[in-house]
């Protein structure tokens, strides 16, 4: 998902109601307080837990050494500088224990497909912040083609998603004195050419969006103020966002703009250069990938008949923008998912899942139409796009699997991958084996899911397991080695902290992501989010069954949407796990859409304002369903006051109800961080320290047996 649709929603502390026997109505929710994210009430309350759960955790015996592991991991000089190809040159962002906020980098592509990059320092982060007394958090760079000198570099106070951009001058080397600069707000920006922006932000008053994303999309020209920007396109209150969406072929430049009606709806527009606006004839649940030889690219996640023609959900169509035809470029199999599509100047190039398993394809078109041709690469693990060159008909490719460190090749026009850097291996995997198994869940779906262990520990039985899941957005899961920002899921991590002392790490592959394409997302959507639900929980217990592990040993972990899962499984099933790492939840899903970003996800959830969608989401709303009188097992709550997408309002009222109750649970709140609940990969690695101690204290029972 862009980045762009991460954008601001102002906080609404308007009261709903809520249900259960042993559930506070939300008009007097005595927790209700603890939505204001900097009172001196709520940091008070977050302090005082942070230092009694802190306390518990890090006496743990394990949690000294997985604190230095993860480090170690995580600042490693082995990791591979995965950077985006941008004509003749690479540009890369590099974090260490020199660079705790980072370096913005570039190299020659040459050198850098040569394996030995000549690093040219473009910003150093951290020297930013000492001189300017900020605490900024470096979130992206976007350069103009096709030299790619002028940038807009994208910075954020603590890690939030509102962010300032401020041009940058790479010839120079420093923001350029009077350049572009796009105050602090959940902006989406873009560049048309040298003295033009398309720009939606925060304009001032009602310029934002029911959801709180930008509702109108202006041009801004250089050397002139904000106030000034002419406006192309203003939304509906009701709308998600407005967003500019500037794509170039080998010809000419193509500022679209994408209205969001809803997360997964869309309409696109050509802006034309009198600035009249050209809708595209696509289908609303559409994602425009770039433009090749006047073609519009498009993914479809749902079924399009036009003209005359059917085209199937999942595929990837090719729009001439010059007469509006259309034409079939990609279409996927039975069993395949089309997970990601980079476009050069001639050529488009594919990610694909085959029953969860990864590869990549090369797709040109001739006179006969669009041709297919494999990547060849190594099998049964996962197969990314890093950057495909807008400039040419070359990209970077990786590989890896929970027991295979990443390797980045380089593809050329030749279409032959030629190793670039590999990862060395992080932890002993000589001795750990991953299978694919499948579970049926309660309507009898069959789901995937990766088991990952030593031979001898699943040989055994009974082992200390840890289930991850997420189950949402059309995300998959998938078994990573490591990505950045790596997660505790991957098997980099999940290796060296936890394969390695016996645990066993499950990946689940659960309806309501994309491993399947967009069917198996729908498949979970609003009303039928249960099924998400119980496709989680048929895995824990096919796992039971089959004596990988018991409930006494059996804990669960998951963020965000999968903070949300989480919720539901203390709640719905506190019988089939010891241990559940909660983090960055959705736990209030009456509620969820007045806080923060919550509004945008509608159209994932439902509308708990509308009578038949409140009515489900009731059913299994974490905070509302938890109960007073029923035993739970210690659950580990984490979230981060900055964070500006989920409000950590969620995460503070469950804890707060649970005390009140007397229930156990550990709760950890980082000052900073946004979203992604830490700022750097030291406090990265003191939270995945603090999740293992907490799944080594529940899971693994300190006599031996």
């Amino acid at each position: 998902m862009s980045k762009s649709f991460l954008l601001f929603l102002r906080v609404l502390l308007l009261a709903t109601a809520a249900i259960g026997s042993n559930a506070v109505a939300d008009t007097a929710d005595p927790h209700i307080d603890l939505e204001n994210i900097d009172s001196k009430a709520s940091l008070d309350w977050a302090r005082e837990q942070n230092a009694r759960s802190l306390a518990e955790l890090e006496k743990q015996p394990e949690f000294a050494a997985m604190r230095r592991e993860a480090l170690e991991i995580l600042t490693s000089e082995a990791r591979i500088p995965y950077g985006d190809v941008r004509g003749d040159h690479v540009f890369n962002f590099w974090q260490d224990k020199s660079h705790v906020r980072g370096i913005l980098r570039r190299s020659s592509l040459a050198s850098y497909a040569a394996g030995k990059p000549d690093w040219e320092t473009l910003l150093d982060v951290d020297a930013l912040d000492a001189s300017e007394k900020e605490n900024w958090v470096y979130q992206s760079v976007e350069c103009l083609a096709p030299d790619y000198l002028t940038c807009l570099i994208e910075l954020s106070r603590g890690g939030t998603d509102a962010s300032v951009y401020r041009e940058f001058s790479i010839a120079q080397g420093r923001f350029v004195a009077d350049g572009f600069v796009i105050p602090e707000a959940k902006s989406s920006v873009d560049w048309i050419d040298q003295d033009h922006l398309l720009v939606a932000t925060d304009w001032g008053p009602d310029s934002l969006t029911e959801s709180g994303y930008a509702k109108t999309l202006k041009i801004v020209e250089r050397g002139k103020p904000l106030a000034e920007a002419k406006t192309v396109y203003t939304a509906q209150s009701t709308d998600v966002s407005v967003q500019p969406l500037v794509r170039r072929d080998r010809h000419r430049t193509y500022p679209f703009l994408l209205r969001a009606i809803t997360f997964f709806n869309y309409e696109y527009f050509l802006i034309g250069d009198d600035g009249a606006l050209i809708a595209l004839p696509l289908p609303q649940r559409a994602g425009l990938e770039g433009v090749v030889d006047g073609r519009a690219i498009v993914r479809l996640n749902e079924q399009w008949k036009y003209k005359g023609e059917t085209y199937p959900q999942g595929a990837l169509v090719a729009l001439a923008i010059s007469d509006m035809s259309a034409e079939l470029v990609y279409a996927p199999g039975k069993s395949e998912a089309l997970r990601s599509v980079g476009v050069g100047s001639d050529a488009v190039f594919i990610g694909i899942l085959d029953n969860v398993v990864g590869a990549a394809r090369r797709l040109t078109r001739d006179a006969d139409g669009w041709r297919s041709q494999d990547i060849p690469l190594p099998e049964n693990g996962v197969v990314s796009l890093i950057s495909v060159n807008p400039k040419g008909d070359d990209l970077l490719v990786s590989f890896e699997s929970l027991t295979t460190p990443d390797t980045l090749y380089y593809v050329g026009a030749d279409n032959k991958p030629s190793r670039v850097f590999g990862l060395p291996e992080m932890y002993d995997a000589s001795d750990v084996l991953v299978s694919q198994r499948f579970a049926t869940s309660r309507d009898g779906t069959r789901i995937p899911y990766f088991v990952m262990g030593k031979k001898a520990v699943l040989e055994r039985g009974n082992a200390p397991t840890v289930q991850y899941g997420y189950g949402g957005f059309l995300i998959s899961i998938l078994p990573y080695y490591y990505e950045d920002p790596s997660r505790p899921q991957h098997g980099a991590l999940a290796g060296r902290l936890w394969v390695s002392r016996g645990g066993v790490l499950v990946l689940s592959n659960i309806r309501g992501g994309g491993e399947y394409g967009p069917g198996w997302h729908e498949a979970a959507l609003k009303h039928n989010r249960q099924r998400s639900f119980d496709d989680f929980f048929a895995i824990s217990e096919d796992l039971i069954a089959s004596g990988v592990t018991t409930p006494q040993r059996l804990g669960a972990i998951g963020r965000s949407n999968g903070g949300l899962l989480m919720g539901v499984a203390l709640t719905q099933r506190p019988d089939l796990y010891a241990a559940i790492d909660c983090g960055v939840p959705l736990l209030d899903m009456l509620r969820y859409d007045k806080l923060l970003a919550g509004a945008s996800w509608v159209g994932e959830y439902g509308d708990p304002d509308l009578p038949a969608d409140r009515e489900i989401i009731m059913t299994y709303s974490p905070y509302q369903k938890l109960e007073k009188d029923r035993e739970y097992p210690e659950v580990f709550f984490y979230t981060s006051t900055k964070d500006d997408r989920v409000h950590p309002g969620h995460a503070r009222k469950m804890a707060a109800r649970m005390a009140a109750w007397n229930h156990p649970f550990l709760y950890y709140e980082n000052i900073e961080g946004g979203h992604g609940g830490t700022a750097n990969q030291e406090q990265l690695a003191f939270r995945t320290a603090l999740e293992y101690a907490y799944f080594a204290r529940r899971l693994m029972p300190k006599d031996g047996n």
